[in-house]
């Protein structure tokens, strides 16, 4: 899909490749890609789990001088990965590359213990010119979250990414929760359909919910 001039395209489950027209492509989350998916110049990672942090897809997906972003934790897993540049964030921190601003925004579990808050795992929040992009990571629906709820006002298309699958993360119900506080332009459900957790169906529960919401929900084929 694509909205004033920025290109989203679904690597499967939580992963996810924009582009701007700039000429510079951002992964985020790669995993299990398939081969036609082009090498690009950014690669954020939320957390350190296989299914975020693989190495063998930020191998596939990077040249010379790609630039990873990665929480501390991910650190020793990245070194692997030969001729990138590395950059290390923890919740709140902003860098800026060109014209595109990235946040980094907490992403932890509140009733369970798969991701603890004290791990400083994240989500980002990518700011293009006119569209603001949000992708939660491996997250429950947090305090946090709510001081996003402005991004969709002042002209910006603002667009979420949220996981769906329910067990390590929100379920279809509780990220419909999260879209209708958040009131996006376009909700996009992920965390789901690799065979790690979820499936297509809580996507369409998550879409069916927002429709029933009134919040434009979008299920992205994979690329």
């Amino acid at each position: 899909m694509e909205i004033n001039g920025v290109k989203i395209e679904f690597l499967g489950h939580s992963g996810f490749l924009i582009a701007n027209g700039s000429g510079k492509l951002v992964a985020i989350d790669p995993y299990n890609v398939s081969d036609n998916v082009p090498k690009v110049d950014y690669i954020l990672i939320t957390h350190s789990h296989y299914d975020h942090c693989s190495i063998k897809d930020i191998s596939k997906l990077s040249k010379k001088g790609t630039l990873i972003i990665s929480p501390p934790d991910a650190q020793s897993k990245i070194t692997k990965v030969e001729d990138v540049e590395m950059q290390v964030m923890e919740p709140g921190d902003e860098i800026t590359l060109g014209k595109l601003k990235i946040e980094a925004i907490p992403a932890y579990n509140i009733d369970k213990d798969f991701h603890p808050k004290s791990e400083d795992w994240m989500g980002y929040v990518l700011k293009f010119e006119s569209v603001v992009i949000y992708h939660a990571g491996d997250s429950d629906d947090i305090p946090e979250m709510r001081k996003l709820s402005g991004y969709g006002k002042h002209g910006t298309e603002f667009i979420v990414l949220l996981p769906v699958s329910g067990k390590y993360v929100m379920t279809a119900e509780e990220a419909a929760k999260v879209a209708s506080y958040l009131n996006p332009n376009i909700a996009i459900p992920m965390h789901y359909g690799s065979g790690v957790v979820g499936s297509a169906d809580d996507a369409k529960k998550f879409s069916d919910l927002c429709a029933s919401l009134g919040i434009h929900a979008e299920i992205l084929e994979k690329m």
